[in-house]
């Protein structure tokens, strides 16, 4: 009586089951292993590309991007505005902060085809001309910055706050910008430079 090992009824097995997964759906289609080539694949893979009329800065920009595209990455790749940070790229820094109709919002966490006829500004946006914004202005005064990575976003927040309350706490700006991660430390100054703002923009 003949025997065989574990190996050779494993090995034997295997071959079976892969001829039959091969020649099985090739043979009940007609179809043969040359057919199957990558001319029979589209052109592009990938996600579709949409018009978009976007209100940034007061201005109404058109664009054309993949469907998928953040606010983010609109601002930055299609319309220049690199003044918008991406950090994280996933809301956990708030580097790409920007309004959308007035408040503040993580622009990577945002597709742009969702933006609509919201009006977006940017921290190019926030100055009247060569005129800075007042909470720009204070940042420069108080050294509120080091890499100035975090900068734009941050000023964005601070902006937003004083534009709802001219009369904030330190625990106000506190609130405000605490979800803005500085490797550089400067939270003292930025919040220093918050208030400062506060009392020019009253006067």
């Amino acid at each position: 009586m003949s025997s065989i090992t574990r190996r050779q009824f494993l090995k034997g097995t295997g071959a079976a089951i892969t001829g039959a997964a091969i020649t099985g759906p090739l043979a009940s289609s007609g179809a043969s292993a040359d057919a199957l080539n990558t001319e029979a694949l589209p052109a592009e893979i990938g996600t579709d590309r949409v018009a978009l009329s976007l209100d940034v800065n007061g201005t109404a920009r058109s664009v054309e991007v993949e469907a998928n595209a953040t606010l983010a990455q609109v601002l930055r790749d299609a319309l220049g505005l690199t003044g918008t940070k991406i950090g994280c790229d996933r809301g956990a820094c708030s580097a790409c902060t920007v309004w959308v109709d007035g408040a503040p919002l993580l622009s990577c966490m945002m597709l742009a085809a969702d933006v609509g006829v919201r009006k977006v500004v940017t921290i190019e946006g926030l100055a009247h001309g060569p005129d800075l914004h007042p909470v720009q202005a204070a940042f420069v005064a108080h050294d509120a910055l080091q890499c100035g990575f975090c900068t734009p976003g941050m000023v964005m927040s601070a902006a937003a706050l004083l534009e709802a309350n001219r009369n904030p706490s330190l625990e106000d700006v506190k609130a405000a910008v605490s979800g803005h991660l500085c490797r550089c430390g400067t939270y003292p100054h930025v919040f220093a430079a918050t208030l400062d703002a506060a009392k020019a923009m009253k006067g």
